[in-house]
């Protein structure tokens, strides 16, 4: 199966020029560190751009990686939901993007659109869009989430009164560590198996996500990347850091995707941070910043009146 068709050459063009905006937007940000690519093939099909920016003045360690794969059978991480596609060959285009701040005060960060397309010899092909951000504080301003939900709510806008409080149900929900009993952030956006608007109104649904991440978190990173720390905020971080970790290696599907489907592994985890802690059964102070996150680790509606 190769890249010839049509639709999967739109899809793609968007998601190499976009994986090119954000980068050079962070750097923007950053102002220190460049971003290094390494261009990889898979064996079974398919490959990809990863980029990765460490040791930052204002990003510790970030990734924007593209990956176009492609092969003859879905892992059963993309057909878990769709069992009658067991078997068929697929396409999987997407761009993974997560940034972890060197500043407690900046959150970090996570977004991902992407596109599959699922065929076999006499039957239609079957594809679908999915996608979303989502924002991990550590120390919270409302300002902050209430920004990043603004500008998720008018981006989904034009596509429905019901889209955002769909999506943001959705995303607060996939985005929840059941043995923590938390929510990994505040939550933003999160879709998938999008398919019943028709393929150009769908696709200008994920592009309207991908282009809304930078509009919703760069501004946030300009406005806390100066902010004074020390060491206590960044133990704290490190330590909440661990959730995330938790996270994307025991629920998030796009990492068991690209580890069932034989991605490149240093691509799949480069989501992980640079420094995480654990503490064994560790609480902060009662009333200190960091005891007040937890009143941020559940869902709430951040911009109503």
């Amino acid at each position: 199966m190769t890249n010839t068709n049509p639709i999967i050459d739109q899809v793609s063009e968007y998601l190499t020029g976009l994986q090119d905006r954000l980068c050079q937007a962070f750097e923007e940000s950053d102002g220190q560190a460049r971003f290094h690519q390494d261009r990889w093939d898979r064996p079974e099909g398919g490959g990809g751009r990863t980029r990765v920016l460490e040791g930052g003045a204002v990003f510790e360690k970030g990734g924007v990686n593209f990956s176009h794969v492609h092969g003859d059978a879905l892992p059963p991480a993309a057909s878990a939901r769709r069992p009658e596609l067991a078997g068929r060959g697929f396409q999987a285009l997407g761009v993974s993007v997560v940034m972890h701040p060197v500043n407690p005060y900046v959150p970090t960060s996570h977004a991902n659109v992407r596109f599959f397309i699922a065929e076999k010899d006499n039957a239609e092909p079957v594809w679908w869009f999915g996608g979303g951000f989502d924002l991990t504080p550590y120390y919270p301003f409302d300002s902050d989430c209430e920004h990043w939900h603004r500008t998720a709510h008018d981006l989904c806008q034009p596509f429905g009164d019901q889209v955002y409080a769909e999506h943001k149900k959705w995303c607060d929900e996939y985005f929840y560590l059941k043995h923590r009993d938390e929510t990994r952030g505040i939550g933003g956006l999160f879709f998938d198996d999008l398919n019943e608007w028709g393929f150009e109104q769908s696709f200008a649904y994920m592009r309207a996500v991908g282009n809304g991440y930078l509009d919703a978190y760069r501004p946030i990173v300009d406005k806390r990347k100066h902010t004074e720390y020390g060491k206590r905020e960044i133990d704290f971080q490190r330590y909440r850091r661990g959730r995330y970790v938790e996270f994307n290696l025991v629920y998030d599907r796009g990492t068991l995707f690209g580890l069932q489907s034989g991605g490149r592994t240093e691509s799949i985890l480069m989501s992980l941070p640079a420094v995480a802690h654990w503490r064994y059964d560790w609480q902060p102070g009662a009333g200190t910043a960091e005891a007040r996150l937890a009143e941020y680790l559940k869902p709430r509606d951040w911009i109503a009146p």
